[in-house]
């Protein structure tokens, strides 16, 4: 990975940090459909003229099914998903859940795209479901509790959420290698029934500011960052944003506001991680480069 790269992959995992605490701000006064949709008007808006300017429409107009399916599952599901998630759990909690992505995509690459599985990453997937599952058990209350329905069913959306990203990471790798990212970037930003859903009071000044930076800065430019560290680095490379944006997330959500990291969050965080990191192959070729340096 060169320098620019690792770059450009810190700056992403700022910008996607950040996402969850605008879907948290946000999410309360648009409602998770409205949210979401609204996000990814803003972010066509922003991405149909870049991709004009450098005469992209072409690629787009000829791969316009696969890149359809990626915007189901790279972008309407899962920003669903973690809008309705944003409702009840913290940007943090929510930041942590994402972090699995890797595991699902190789898992995902294991079961459809035939991706060999060693036994250590083998061992890696079972670790960071089993983080998964602990984290969900201890901090979603996935017991025979009522009070703990709606916490439980962030829960699930945001593990839908996460396998919909392991999906579609590796349907891009197979289906639309070789597209300009750009393209992909804009066309997978599928339109919503955001109007359908409107809410009944006019969001605040505040919440429509954090809707707009979140549709320019965290899907708009991110996604073009995202898309160009998949061309660059490969998706292996680039899905392990997911392993830094939880440390930006909790981050943001602590000095904007006031959330706070528990031991189970932490515990959780580090299991998952590790595992993730063990199945992706990410552990042994960083210690392959330590022992080549």
């Amino acid at each position: 990975m060169k320098r620019s790269d690792l770059l450009e992959l810190l700056a992403l995992a700022a910008v996607w940090g950040a996402s969850f605490l605008f879907m948290r701000v946000g999410a309360p006064e648009f409602g998770a459909v409205p949210l979401a949709g609204l996000r990814v008007i803003g972010a066509t808006l922003v991405l149909l003229p870049l991709l004009a300017m450098r005469g992209q429409i072409a690629p787009l107009r000829t791969h316009w099914r696969p890149i359809l399916l990626v915007g189901i599952t790279n972008s309407a599901l899962p920003f669903m998903c973690f809008s309705y998630a944003a409702l009840t759990i913290s940007a943090g909690l929510s930041s942590i859940f994402n972090a699995a992505t890797p595991l699902f995509g190789a898992a995902i690459a294991w079961l459809w795209l035939r991706d060999k599985l060693t036994p250590l990453r083998t061992l890696g997937l079972v670790i960071g479901f089993l983080g998964v599952f602990g984290l969900a058990y201890t901090k979603a209350s996935l017991k025979a509790d009522v009070d703990g329905t709606r916490v439980a069913l962030a829960t699930l959306a945001c593990i839908v959420a996460t396998v919909s990203y392991g999906f579609s990471a590796n349907y891009t790798k197979r289906c639309l290698t070789g597209v300009p990212p750009m393209a992909v970037a804009a066309g997978s930003q599928l339109i919503l029934p955001t109007f359908m859903l409107w809410p009944a009071t006019m969001p605040s000044t505040a919440a429509w500011t954090n809707l707009a930076l979140l549709a320019t800065v965290c899907t708009g430019v991110a996604y073009v960052l995202y898309f160009r560290l998949i061309a660059h680095i490969g998706p292996a490379n680039a899905i392990t944003v997911t392993f830094l944006i939880p440390a930006f997330a909790v981050a943001w959500g602590a000095i904007f506001l006031g959330e706070s990291l528990t031991l189970q969050m932490v515990i959780g965080c580090i299991v998952i991680l590790a595992g993730t990191s063990l199945a992706t192959g990410f552990l042994p070729r960083a210690a392959q480069r330590s022992t080549r340096a």
